[in-house]
C-alpha cells in the first residue's frame, strides 16, 4: 500500500510546520542526490575517455614491422582492435555525458517546479501565522475581559445585599460592571472574528498545502524513478562496452588461431636464407707437394690420351661434360686433393688423387664436378687446378736425368 504525503506531514497544530519543513529536507536532499550521480558520471566519462586515448595511443605507438608472416598479421590485428577499442570508449564517454545533461535538465526543472510551489505555499504561510497570533492574543484579552465582567458581576450582587452601602458606591460598582461587560463583549466579537478569519486561511492553507504535498510526492518519485533508469542504463552501456571490447579481443583469437610456428619459419627461411649447405672445411696443404706455379706435383691416376688418337680416348672410357659437347668448351682439369664422401642426393664422391672436370664453380665454395660421366658437388676446396705446362711435362717419357713420377 503506497503511503501519501499529504496525510502523513501535518503539524501538531496550525502553527506547527514541522511537516512541511521535513519534506522540503527530502527535497533538498534528493536534489544533492542528483548531483552525487552527475559528478559520478562525469567522472567516469572523463575516466572513460581518459582509458580510450590512452588504447589509441599505445596502439599507434606500437612497431612490430619487424615480425614477418602470421605472426605480424596478428600483431596488427591486436593493435588495430586496440585502437578500436580505445575509440569505442572514447564513443561511451560521450554517451555518459548525454546522461549527466539529462539528469541536470531533469533537476533544473524540478527545482524551478519547486520554487513556484514553495513561494505559493510561503505566501499562505505568512498570513496564517499572522491570524494564529492575533487570534491567541484576543483570546487572552476574551478571558481576561470575561473574568474582569464576572469579577464586576459578582460585586455588584455583594454591593446589593449590604444596606450600609451607599447609593454613589452602588452606582460605581454598577458601572464598572457595565463597563466590563462591555468589554467582554467586544473582546468576544473580536476573537471570533480572528477564529473565524483564521479558519478561512486554514482552509485554503491545508487545500493548497495538500496538492503541494501531491506534487512534491510526485516529483519525489519522479526523481527516484530518473535516478533508477539513469543508473540502468549506465549499467546497460558499461556492459554493451565489455561485449565490444571481447568482441574485438575474438577478433584477435580468430587470427591468433592461424598464427602457425611452422609456416613463419618456413617464411623467414624463404626470406633470408643463405645457403643450404655449411662451407667446407679447410684443410692441411703440405708444401712439398706445390711446384713452383702452386700445382700438386703428384699426377695420380692421370690418363693422358692421345689428341690425334680417337681410339685412345674410347678405350680409356672418358666422357665429354654436355657442354664440352655441345659447344667445345675447353676443360678444365683439376687433381682431387683429399677422398670426400658424398653426404646429400647431388653430391659426388671423389678420392685423392682422382682428375675432374668442372663445370661450374659455386660461390657458396661448392663446385659442380664430373667424373666417368657423373656429376655432382664437390667442396671447392677438395681440388686444385692442374696446369697444362705441368700437365704435358709429366706426361713426356721420362729422361734418364729426371727423377721419376711418383705414382702413389
Amino acid at each position: 500500500m503506497a503511503l501519501q504525503f499529504c496525510d502523513a506531514f501535518w503539524g501538531a497544530d496550525i502553527a506547527d510546520q514541522s511537516g512541511y519543513e521535513a519534506i522540503l529536507q527530502r527535497l533538498q536532499d534528493g536534489r544533492h542526490m542528483c548531483k552525487d550521480v552527475e559528478d559520478l558520471l562525469k567522472m567516469r566519462a572523463m575516466a572513460e575517455e581518459k582509458y580510450g586515448r590512452e588504447l589509441v595511443a599505445i596502439a599507434r605507438k606500437a612497431e612490430g614491422q619487424i615480425e614477418i608472416g602470421t605472426l605480424k598479421s596478428s600483431f596488427d590485428k591486436m593493435k588495430a582492435e586496440i585502437e578500436k577499442t580505445g575509440n569505442l570508449h572514447i564513443q561511451l564517454s560521450e554517451r555518459i555525458r548525454e546522461e549527466v545533461q539529462k539528469v541536470e535538465a531533469f533537476r533544473e526543472h524540478q527545482r524551478e517546479q519547486r520554487k513556484k510551489l514553495e513561494e505559493i505555499i510561503e505566501k499562505l504561510q505568512k498570513p496564517k501565522i499572522v491570524l494564529h497570533k492575533k487570534t491567541v492574543e484576543s483570546k487572552r484579552l476574551y478571558d481576561q475581559r470575561s473574568k474582569e465582567a464576572d469579577e464586576a458581576e459578582q460585586a455588584v450582587g455583594k454591593k446589593t445585599n449590604v444596606n450600609t452601602s451607599t447609593h454613589r458606591q452602588s452606582e460605581k460598582v454598577l458601572n464598572r460592571a457595565r463597563l466590563c461587560m462591555q468589554a467582554a463583549i467586544l473582546a468576544e466579537k473580536q476573537y471570533r472574528w480572528n477564529v473565524d478569519q483564521l479558519e478561512k486561511t486554514r482552509q485554503d492553507w491545508e487545500s493548497t498545502y495538500r496538492s503541494a504535498c501531491e506534487v512534491f510526492q510526485q516529483q519525489e518519485s519522479e526523481r527516484i524513478n530518473i535516478l533508477r533508469c539513469v543508473l540502468w542504463d549506465h549499467c546497460n552501456l558499461l556492459s554493451m562496452q565489455c561485449i565490444r571490447d571481447d568482441e574485438c579481443y575474438e577478433e584477435v583469437r580468430k587470427i591468433l588461431e592461424q598464427c602457425e610456428i611452422i609456416t613463419d619459419n618456413n617464411c623467414f627461411i624463404e626470406m633470408k636464407k643463405t645457403g643450404c649447405r655449411p662451407p667446407a672445411p679447410t684443410e692441411f696443404q703440405c708444401y712439398c707437394d706445390m711446384d713452383t706455379n702452386g700445382s700438386v706435383m703428384e699426377m695420380e691416376s692421370v690418363v693422358a690420351p692421345s689428341s690425334g688418337c680417337p681410339d685412345a680416348d674410347s678405350k680409356s672410357g672418358e666422357t665429354y661434360t654436355p657442354a664440352q659437347e655441345m659447344g667445345g668448351v675447353p676443360e678444365e682439369k683439376y687433381m682431387v686433393l683429399y677422398d670426400f664422401k658424398a653426404q646429400e642426393a647431388d653430391e659426388l664422391s671423389v678420392n685423392k688423387g682422382e682428375v675432374v672436370t668442372v663445370t661450374e664453380q659455386g660461390k657458396d665454395g661448392w663446385w659442380t664436378a664430373w667424373r666417368n660421366g657423373i656429376s655432382g658437388l664437390v667442396p671447392g676446396t677438395y681440388l686444385t687446378k692442374i696446369s697444362l705446362q705441368s700437365h704435358s711435362t709429366h706426361l713426356a717419357t721420362p729422361h734418364s736425368d729426371h727423377n721419376p713420377i711418383n705414382w702413389n
